[in-house]
């Protein structure tokens, strides 16, 4: 039975949907910010924020200060959408690349990334370089990214060969995360987990993607024999 997401059940399904951008981001948000200890006036950056409902739902359930950040959806779009969403007076739209960011060092109090980590944070010099820069000593930063259960030799599972491309190698497993964060001695990890039922938790978007976009998440998870596909949850604080 897959966990009930009480804040996420508050907002249009319609919403969501038309501003989704893959799997469940504000169930993966919900997720998340039960390991993160957000308080009002808080300075947030939601990094790779897509159409930014994540950065919607931090202001409105939270009353933090959100920097939306993205690099292909624009800013002037955003700051339409957050308008519409009455968050306009704490959301910021941001147009820019994870390497090119135009925040100084120790700006947030936390950091956050739904579902973008991925394509730019496996870099092993990137969370020591960058990431870890603009957040406070004391500061948090949470991270949920799809991955595996646990590390393959080709990198992925044989039941899953026909499906993938090298996007794809920027899933790793919790173990992986973890080591990579840890290494650098910058962070304390508060969690690291996977989370419970990660195929229900994509399905509603794979459904969606496939009827909409004619992409091939279902037949990606229906292909999944093995339960090796991952969502995974990661939290720490800045030394």
């Amino acid at each position: 039975m897959m966990k009930k997401y009480s804040r996420t059940a508050k907002y249009d399904n319609n919403w969501i949907s038309e501003n989704w951008m893959g799997p469940h981001p504000l169930w993966l948000l919900e997720e998340l910010c039960e390991r993160l200890e957000l308080e009002p006036g808080m300075k947030v950056l939601d990094m790779g924020c897509g159409k930014g409902i994540t950065s919607v739902f931090l202001a409105k359930e939270f009353g933090v200060t959100v920097f939306a950040n993205d690099l292909w959806i624009s800013a002037t779009d955003n700051l339409k959408r957050f308008e519409e969403a009455g968050v306009a007076d704490k959301v910021f739209p941001i147009h820019a690349e994870a390497h090119a960011l135009p925040y100084a060092e120790g700006f947030f109090d936390v950091a956050i990334s739904i579902d973008s980590y991925h394509y730019y944070g496996a870099d092993e010099s990137y969370f020591p370089g960058v990431y870890s820069k603009l957040v406070k000593p004391g500061g948090q930063f949470g991270i949920v990214v799809p991955g595996l259960t646990r590390e393959f030799e080709k990198g992925y599972p044989d039941t899953l060969e026909e499906y993938w491309d090298p996007e794809l190698f920027t899933f790793h497993s919790k173990d992986w995360w973890r080591h990579l964060w840890e290494k650098t001695g910058i962070v304390e990890i508060t969690a690291c987990y996977d989370m419970e039922d990660p195929k229900e938790v994509w399905l509603p978007w794979a459904k969606w993607s496939k009827e909409n976009l004619g992409f091939n998440d279902l037949e990606f998870l229906n292909a999944d024999t093995d339960n090796d596909i991952a969502l995974i949850v990661m939290s720490a604080i800045k030394k």
